[in-house]
């Protein structure tokens, strides 16, 4: 979601219940790395904002002709149209210095705080409240503002607030900047067996539907 927020206040038991059913998710070895901050103070997504149209400036670089033009033109935020904005950061210290499940992977933590983001969204969307993710925005940038340790990573910008309509497809799909793949392209059996277009058989533009 990154347009449609009202102003409206989410309240507060509500937004309890939506951190609650992210607290209740899955973590490796029961460690429940996250971390929450709630974020209201309109000169703080002044700040964030200004880090996401910087951000967003070197993005559009990125991409060149009519792309880039088409991206100039997306709205990717509702930093300062949502009500709530929600840092989700991993202390990658929760669980002491050996965790069951990250002996031989230490990224898990990091994707357990994404298991209850997951929690949280599917929650919003149940109560009427729309979530956009912004990731357009440097790491560094969110450390600075919000002042993180060493050991605190950030892992998702959140805006949270009740909306005018949900689209009834994925905005990007909608204004036609990406589809949605068919379930086919993305099974495999048994073993990882790459598309001809990965090996440079065809090219992915040539792909038949």
């Amino acid at each position: 979601m990154r347009r449609h927020f009202l102003p409206d206040p989410i309240p507060e038991p509500l937004l309890m219940r939506l951190l609650d059913a992210a607290h209740r998710a899955p973590s490796v070895g029961f460690s429940q790395p996250w971390e929450f901050v709630i974020v209201r103070d309109p000169q703080t997504k002044a700040q964030v904002h200004a880090a996401f149209t910087q951000a967003n400036a070197e993005a559009a670089m990125r991409f060149s002709g009519e792309r880039r033009t088409r991206y100039r033109q997306l709205k990717l935020e509702g930093i300062r149209e949502a009500p709530i904005n929600l840092l989700v950061a991993c202390n990658r210290r929760r669980g002491g210095p050996v965790v069951l499940g990250r002996t031989h992977q230490r990224s898990m933590d990091l994707f357990s705080c994404v298991c209850a983001i997951q929690n949280l969204w599917l929650a919003a969307r149940a109560e009427g409240i729309g979530v956009g993710w912004v990731s357009i925005i440097r790491r560094q940038a969110l450390r600075e503002i919000f002042r993180l340790p060493h050991h605190v990573v950030p892992i998702a910008y959140l805006c949270l607030g009740w909306v005018r309509e949900f689209l009834p497809e994925p905005e990007l799909q909608q204004v036609g900047w990406a589809k949605r793949d068919p379930l086919s392209d993305h099974l495999h059996w048994e073993r990882y067996a790459a598309p001809a277009h990965e090996l440079g058989i065809i090219p992915a533009s040539t792909r038949q539907e």
